[in-house]
């Protein structure tokens, strides 16, 4: 059971949602003021705080930072009859969990209070992490939770939704997948969409499915990714950049767990998880009013930031190892090449300099000229006969071939590889002749 505390100069509010929670079996406290307020929390240390914008003796902000400076860890969902962008942005910016209008209901309040308390044990178990980490390294005492760490304790709550942000190429994709792999779900489907490559009907139609006759192209009855998914994860590409027409739609799945297909009338259950990922601060498209703040809210419970390659520059070869093809080698100056080069693609790039590389190579061992990286004299050695030099359509056919192989013809797994979306592959498939290479998964 969860310690709540309500603060707000309404008696009839403070003492209706002391009340609702009790019933519940939680310990519920009010306040009516901003410094009673703060001294209860200070006295009872809830997992809770229900927060009124206007108190007769402090605004809600200041009184949302008093309580934060106390506790930086504690959970405040902030009430308001007067929300809009404006106070939302400022609330979120102040640390607030949640913000929710009035007259709130019930019921969304039962599951912005759970949702906030899951925050913000989640919070207390990365200060743990944290904590652990200062005892291992003293010197280091400002040493975050590792990646590592941080990807375990989002696969162990295998319902909290969960942000990823970091540069293009960081792997988002590929930690999105080992928080599924490593999660209960792990049996069950991941399923994936980039909210950038579709418009906003198509994109409804892949998310939601549709119903014969609900656009011009829907002949018949489609199963959306959330149906797919069912009980498993869907991880959500470029989130920011989803139209604000989808917003309220995704806000219902993780709100209620329902959703209807695109011209249906019939709700349907979604216990899916949500992964999503954005290569800019998600933070900065509320501001920007593109992004809806209560979205926000319940996708980043638990935000996980991927740092650049270049901030980790002894983990360059031991990548590079990983993904080049079997049988291919590194010289010791193409080494160094990789380790001195910044990587402004990030682990994408550094996959893609490589396949390309020992396709350039063939038998040979890869050197610095085949890397191609930015200063080197050539793509392709000079001691090779003009005629033996590939086209770019040559080198990319191979380079797709090369892929495809690797995954056993799966489409999807080739396109992450190729760092491409699997629509550009299936153009590419039909270009280049090789669908029959990739129908070899699909038997």
């Amino acid at each position: 059971m969860r310690s709540i505390l309500i603060i707000d100069d309404d008696d009839t509010v403070r003492a209706t949602l002391v009340e609702f929670f009790e019933t519940f079996g939680h310990t519920a406290r009010g306040a009516a003021t901003a410094s009673q307020g703060r001294q209860l929390a200070a006295e009872h240390a809830p997992d809770v705080v229900l927060l009124d914008l206007r108190l007769p003796d402090a605004s809600g902000i200041v009184a949302l930072d008093a309580l934060l400076a106390d506790d930086p860890e504690l959970a405040v969902i902030v009430l308001t009859g007067f929300a809009d962008v404006t106070t939302a942005v400022q609330a979120m910016q102040h640390g607030a969990a949640d913000l929710l209008e009035k007259p709130v209901d019930l019921e969304a309040l039962e599951a912005a209070v759970a949702r906030a308390a899951q925050r913000g044990r989640l919070r207390q178990e990365v200060q743990v992490l944290r904590a652990h980490a200062r005892a291992d390294e003293p010197v280091a005492a400002s040493l975050a939770p590792t990646l590592e760490e941080l990807i375990v304790l989002a696969a162990n709550n295998a319902d909290a939704p969960v942000l990823l942000q970091g540069e293009t190429g960081t792997g988002k994709g590929f930690v999105a997948r080992q928080i599924h792999d490593r999660s209960p779900r792990n049996q069950l489907p991941f399923v994936e969409i980039n909210c950038a490559s579709l418009s906003t009907t198509f994109f409804e139609s892949e998310l939601f499915g549709h119903e014969r006759g609900a656009f011009t192209d829907a002949r018949q009855a489609k199963r959306g990714l959330l149906e797919v998914a069912a009980d498993g994860t869907v991880f959500l590409d470029e989130i920011a950049e989803l139209g604000q027409e989808v917003q309220p739609r995704l806000l219902k799945v993780l709100e209620e767990r329902s959703f209807r297909r695109l011209g249906g009338t019939t709700t349907l259950r979604s216990n899916a998880r949500v992964i999503g990922a954005t290569h800019q601060p998600l933070a900065d498209a509320v501001a920007d009013r593109r992004f809806r703040a209560d979205l926000y809210y319940r996708l980043q419970v638990l935000t996980l930031t991927l740092p650049p390659l270049r901030a980790h520059p002894d983990e360059i070869l031991p990548l590079a190892q990983r993904f080049l093809p079997k049988g291919a080698a590194l010289t010791r100056a193409a080494q160094d090449a990789l380790r001195a080069y910044r990587w402004p693609g990030n682990i994408r790039e550094l996959k893609n300099t490589l396949w390309r590389a020992a396709i350039l190579a063939r038998t040979t061992p890869i050197d610095v000229v085949h890397l191609g990286l930015p200063g080197d004299p050539s793509v392709v050695p000079t001691s090779r006969p003009a005629s033996q030099v590939r086209t770019l359509d040559e080198a990319e056919r191979e380079a797709i071939r090369v892929a495809l192989a690797a995954v056993d013809g799966n489409r999807s797994a080739a396109a992450r590889s190729l760092g491409i979306a699997r629509s550009t592959l299936l153009e590419k498939l039909k270009k280049y002749g090789l669908e029959a290479a990739a129908a070899v998964a699909e038997r």
